[in-house]
């Protein structure tokens, strides 16, 4: 390391160091306001631009929360997320398990205290505290030492790793306006039927449905291929394996060191790549296209294929019902809700005419490889950004000679 750098504490890089403050009643005119509120679990090494609660300027005064201007670093100190990191780019409040620093800029770039903040996230957690739980204080956080070079070489540093996050998020917004516009056009196009005249119809299960068009289920469609108790399937050793694809590494998106493994031994149909669309029927249910690597697929989840209809199509008819699926889950009176094949049986699919469907290919299918073309380049920005993290801050990789503009 060079050695312009110095070990650090926290609090000598910051303005001020707070927590916040949950409103002092439960009443329900406290909530529902104008006023960002930002919870711990919404704390996952991110940026915050919005909350998933908001509070009243009642329920502000009715609480030690104080306000959290943009930029500013805040640390989970307890709780599933504690020690992760996030960086608030609006003006918000936080309840009382987060540990808010305003860092002086004339110190340090807050975006660099977020990063080595990130790459330390394992160090300061070994200093929480708790059984139950882990737990952080604020005096933990304020005598934490990180490294701190020059505020060039910061800026530099911050320059590199923040590239590679905006790309990450433009292509997240640009996905997400995909999911919506595929969604949106899903259902006008295969559900309402308004350029049809009276004539045109047939009676079906369905309901009344263009002629030429047919009534199917969601089996029909595609295959819905149940994945494998993976701890019946362990490796002889660590070039044999697989990481297995849990409904935890589903809902993330990437498996990670504490993700199970799997021997390569298993068969083709529980082996899990790269655009392949994966429902969990189990738990937390949810559909979404995988792209983080390939895997083994345990239980719980299915791997939908289909050897006679696109991706798009089977994709979006399972996605179409799956507000549906959670209700009928959550009415199972056992510890962790599903469904069963009889479900995806009882959901109706309509099959437009062959013309109609190789017209609507035409309009989904570009959409649908972008969207999985993103995910697919996410996963690789992220891989990147992860791997120079480290590199950067320590100083292994020198940055003297990179031009700030880049």
């Amino acid at each position: 390391m060079s050695l312009e750098w110095n070990e650090t504490p926290i609090e000598d890089l910051c303005l001020k160091v707070s927590s916040g403050g949950t409103p002092k009643s439960t009443n329900e005119d406290y909530y529902g306001g104008d006023i960002p509120w930002l919870n711990t679990k919404e704390i996952n090494f991110n940026r915050i631009y919005d909350t998933e609660k908001h509070i009243t300027q009642e329920g502000f005064e009715n609480s030690s929360a104080k306000w959290v201007k943009k930029n500013s670093v805040i640390v989970a100190m307890y709780g599933a997320t504690a020690a992760k990191v996030a960086m608030n780019m609006i003006d918000l409040t936080t309840n009382q398990a987060c540990c808010n620093l305003t860092i002086d800029k004339n110190k340090a770039n807050p975006k660099f205290v977020f990063y080595q903040l990130s790459n330390n996230f394992e160090r300061l957690l070994n200093l929480s505290s708790g059984a139950a739980q882990q737990n952080l204080n604020s005096l933990v956080i304020k005598s934490f030492l990180i490294n701190v070079p020059s505020l060039d070489t910061q800026n530099k540093i911050v320059n590199i790793l923040s590239t590679i996050d905006d790309k990450i998020e433009n292509l997240n917004k640009i996905n997400h306006n995909l999911a919506n516009l595929i969604d949106t056009n899903f259902k006008y196009q295969l559900l309402n039927f308004e350029n049809f005249s009276e004539k045109d119809f047939i009676s079906s299960e369905f309901g009344l449905i263009p002629k030429g068009w047919k009534v199917s289920n969601l089996t029909e469609i595609a295959t819905y291929q149940n994945g494998l108790a993976m701890q019946k399937f362990p490796p002889e050793n660590l070039e044999d394996s697989y990481k297995v694809l849990n409904i935890k590494e589903l809902r993330q998106g990437f498996c990670d060191d504490s993700s199970d493994i799997c021997t390569k031994n298993i068969k083709e149909d529980c082996i899990v790549n790269d655009g392949d669309v994966i429902f969990s029927w189990s738990g937390s249910l949810l559909v979404d296209i995988w792209s983080g690597g390939t895997c083994g697929l345990n239980q719980h989840l299915f791997k939908v294929t289909s050897e006679d209809f696109n991706k798009w199509f089977y994709y979006c008819w399972t996605k179409f019902y799956l507000d549906q699926f959670i209700l009928i889950a959550k009415d199972k009176a056992t510890t962790m809700g599903h469904i069963k094949r009889e479900h995806l049986k009882e959901s109706l699919v309509l099959i437009p005419d062959k013309k109609t469907y190789s017209n609507l290919t035409k309009l989904f299918e570009p959409l649908f490889d972008l969207l999985i073309k993103n995910k697919i380049e996410i996963k690789k920005l992220q891989n990147l950004r992860d791997t120079l993290l480290p590199k950067l801050m320590s100083g292994e990789i020198d940055v003297s000679k990179v031009n700030c503009d880049l």
